[in-house]
């Protein structure tokens, strides 16, 4: 990890996670490349248990609303996450990126780049309510202030329209509409990682930790952050 970057985890509080593309290059630029990173976003939500209040994803970058996961830690969570997408979305990168989705037009020659995924990522605490609110304003207003659509709810790849209609897209969001939906489906409400030990009528919930794990090999690929110690 380098000097001045520091993470605070294990507390119990939503992260606001940035990261970004090798070089800041357009490889999401394509649609189906954004559909690949939400259906692999989904997919490590569910295996980890993780609540994603919110997201957007930019043809070069990513943002995230997220809890800590309820198994695993959530730097393994999103090292997951960068590393399935990379080894799905890198083998398909042509010589010319960017040419969709209103990202700048970059062309590239020869193969495929060694990595698809910056080193490391942005994390930033969210600890109160205002603040959340604002980091959702932020990530669903991005494509906006970036001149690719007109308004929010013209970019399908966020969790704007969910807020805005309550329409369940690729990824499940947590949110008022979606507590509702479980309410009227019986379903019981999802535990809150709090950074303290779960209990359950005064009795500690033991959660297991077993799911996709990297080996020390596979962290070192695609732009997963660094393991120190």
């Amino acid at each position: 990890m380098p000097w001045g970057l520091k993470r605070y985890q294990n507390t119990g509080d939503l992260h606001f996670v940035t990261f970004s593309c090798y070089k800041r290059l357009p490889f999401l630029a394509a649609p189906a490349s954004r559909r690949v990173f939400e259906e692999t976003l989904e997919r490590v939500r569910g295996w980890y248990g993780l609540f994603v209040t919110g997201y957007v994803v930019m043809p070069e970058h990513v943002h995230l609303l997220i809890s800590e996961p309820e198994r695993g830690s959530l730097r393994v969570a999103i090292q997951m996450l960068k590393q399935i997408t990379a080894q799905k979305l890198r083998p398909t990168l042509s010589p010319t990126e960017g040419e969709e989705g209103g990202a700048p037009k970059r062309k590239r020659t020869g193969a495929a780049p060694k990595r698809f995924w910056q080193v490391r990522y942005y994390d930033f605490n969210v600890r109160t309510a205002k603040k959340r609110i604002e980091k959702l304003r932020y990530l669903h207003r991005n494509p906006m202030r970036r001149g690719l659509v007109e308004k929010p709810e013209d970019w399908s790849w966020s969790s704007f329209r969910h807020y805005a209609t309550g329409e369940e897209g690729i990824v499940e969001i947590e949110s008022e509409w979606t507590g509702r939906k479980r309410e009227r489906m019986g379903v019981p409400l999802r535990l809150k990682v709090t950074g303290n030990p779960i209990t359950f009528g005064g009795v500690p919930v033991s959660i297991d930790s077993s799911g996709p794990t990297l080996s020390p090999k596979e962290r070192e690929k695609d732009g997963a952050p660094d393991v120190v110690g």
